[in-house]
């Protein structure tokens, strides 16, 4: 691809990621498919926008359930629903009993079954959740690990397109099998500097490599379960691994920088009078000498 496609490419990936209002043309379309570095480019932009209400919210601020709610409208109103049809999508073919036809025909189904309605639940309350988790961050480290999250997201549907074979023919004809594994490494090494973005970097690694296991389980299951890869599973991997990759950031990133218990008090004790107290375990160890 020369560097005039580039532009293109990407606008391509954020008409097909996202409801903004860059065209969606067939051009753009083209260049996309055969791209798949230019996912983790639109997910820093998008996770950008998604975290403005995040950090809006924090700096008024709001009850932590207010930022959930901000997350959770932010995501759906940048993003659309398109993706999350392909969670309820899995979902029900995840519980139907038969072969992989019979799952990708279920899967096909405009019908909501019992299993893509508690897959999306899951996955709406998981988003409005980590929105409360993430009230409890600095406001730094919040705008940081959902831009992650949202490039962890990006890096799971790269995985499945280069690392995946198409089940049938469909979306997911038109991207997988245009990307060979080696088409994986761009993505990925696009990916990494999202590690430099919460204040902690083992949290935003959890993140990223999170949303890469995720995509790494979805692919032994679409083998097994449907014959390959499928539009749904590309964009239910999307939505699933922003979802793990927010709560791994979260989980992380209080391990990281949380003082052990009973340490906390201990050094409140020994601090002189007037010196602020704390609150990560670097910080901790620094003022270990008082």
């Amino acid at each position: 691809m020369g560097l005039r496609e580039v532009p293109t490419a990407v606008r391509g990936a954020l008409g097909f990621l996202s409801r903004l209002p860059v065209g969606r043309d067939e051009r753009a379309w083209e260049a996309f498919r055969t791209a798949p570095w230019t996912l983790p480019i639109a997910g820093y932009l998008l996770g950008g926008l998604a975290a403005v209400p995040i950090a809006v919210a924090l700096l008024a601020p709001v009850p932590a359930v207010t930022v959930g709610l901000a997350y959770l409208g932010a995501v759906v109103a940048l993003t659309g629903i398109n993706h999350f049809d392909g969670v309820a999508d899995l979902g029900d073919g995840a519980v139907v009993h038969g072969d992989a036809e019979r799952r990708r025909e279920v899967m096909a189904d405009t019908v909501l079954g019992v299993g893509g309605t508690l897959a999306l639940l899951t996955v709406v309350a998981g988003l409005a959740l980590a929105g409360v988790g993430l009230a409890a961050l600095p406001v730094a480290a919040a705008v940081g690990l959902v831009v992650a999250a949202e490039v962890a997201a990006k890096a799971a549907m790269a995985t499945l397109v280069a690392l995946g074979s198409a089940a049938h023919d469909g979306m997911g004809a038109a991207v997988a099998d245009e990307t060979p594994p080696r088409g994986l490494v761009a993505p990925l090494a696009l990916a990494v500097p999202t590690v430099a973005l919460t204040g902690s970097s083992l949290a935003a690694l959890a993140a990223l490599a999170s949303g890469v296991v995720v995509a790494l389980a979805l692919l032994w299951w679409a083998r097994g379960r449907l014959g390959g890869v499928t539009g749904d599973v590309v964009g239910g991997a999307n939505e699933l691994a922003r979802v793990v990759a927010l709560h791994a950031g979260l989980v992380v990133w209080r391990a990281d920088l949380a003082v052990p218990a009973g340490l906390g008090e201990s050094v409140r004790l020994a601090v002189p009078v007037g010196l602020a107290v704390p609150v990560g375990l670097g910080e901790v160890v620094a003022w270990t000498p008082w």
